[in-house]
């Protein structure tokens, strides 16, 4: 009876310790004023140092171009913003959708120059919890792939009925991307980049756990994903990107860093290989999470511009 007494105190008490981790785990990575952008860049492991005189020339001279500030009203009420640079003439139009815990413009600086030198417009989104846009749980992509069709139809209202859209996302924007193109969408979105996308929050961060922490996935995940479906109303699986691009119409272009350690690059190729319509792998070697534009510029542009501009000439 001794025995069954330790034993059970021994399971009550390592029960306790999962749902710990558990609620630590949910608070710190879905909650928009726990989600820290300087833990996510600490686990990413890209060395930023390089790039940052380039990032910041790249900003001051966005910062110059004419833009506006843009805002719809999501599903569930909340007040999403993104900014609009114009490219006067131009019916293209590029809706770019950034990573977990960064906003728009810190993503899509360097990027923007060069769409913008390409002759498109730009519209650069703050994700729900995000940037300027209101939220307190972050969607990671299961929730922001409904607000990307209203951000979609609003720019077709704005630039008409003729124009053309390219989705661009990296890290969770490129999830974002991916699960979009699962859904109906409508005639003027021609295309997708998908930069470093993961196949789900469950399984990115199953990977976290193990490969960062060193910790069982089993039960934590469990427990996390419950207190997600209770507080912000969806699960960590309920859509996954592998399952959504399998559905996808457009064509996509699919990049990841060789070397990245938050998202594996092994997700890319099943994300690929899940795709059945027209599609570019492009690998980029030795670049961390959401360093292959800045590591290899030549090879991720002339990749843009080889498959899918003219995709968008068509």
């Amino acid at each position: 009876m001794n025995l069954l007494k330790i034993a059970a105190g021994v399971v009550a008490v390592g029960a306790v310790g999962e749902y710990a981790i558990a609620n630590y785990f949910y608070n710190r990575t879905m909650i928009r004023s726990n989600a820290k952008r300087e833990k996510t860049q600490e686990m990413a492991g890209t060395d930023w140092d390089a790039y940052i005189p380039h990032i910041h020339e790249c900003k001051e001279k966005l910062a110059e171009c004419p833009h506006e500030d843009m805002y719809i009203q999501s599903e569930d009420g909340l007040k999403l913003h993104a900014t609009y640079f114009p490219c006067e003439g131009s019916k293209k139009v590029v809706i770019c959708f950034h990573g977990y815990t960064s906003e728009g413009l810190n993503d899509y600086s360097t990027l923007a120059i060069f769409y913008l030198n390409k002759g498109y417009n730009l519209l650069i989104v703050d994700e729900r919890a995000h940037g300027q846009s209101e939220g307190k749980f972050i969607g990671f992509g299961c929730l922001d792939r409904h607000d990307a069709k209203l951000w979609i139809n609003m720019i077709i209202e704005k630039l008409g009925e003729d124009c053309k859209i390219l989705l661009h996302g990296d890290s969770m924007g490129g999830a974002t991307v991916l699960m979009t193109t699962g859904l109906e969408l409508p005639p003027q979105v021609k295309a997708a980049v998908s930069d470093c996308a993961f196949t789900s929050a469950w399984e990115v961060f199953s990977a976290v756990l193990k490969n960062m922490y060193h910790l069982p996935p089993f039960p934590i995940m469990q427990i996390a994903n419950q207190m997600v479906k209770k507080n912000a109303g969806y699960e960590l699986d309920e859509c996954n990107a592998r399952r959504e691009v399998a559905k996808a119409t457009i064509p996509i272009l699919f990049i990841h860093g060789e070397a990245d350690t938050f998202v594996p690059c092994s997700m890319v190729h099943e994300l690929y290989d899940a795709c059945q319509t027209e599609k570019k792998l492009v690998i980029v070697e030795g670049a961390g999470h959401v360093e292959s534009c800045y590591r290899d510029a030549e090879l991720y542009e002339g990749a843009i511009e080889s498959f899918i501009f003219p995709i968008m000439e068509r």
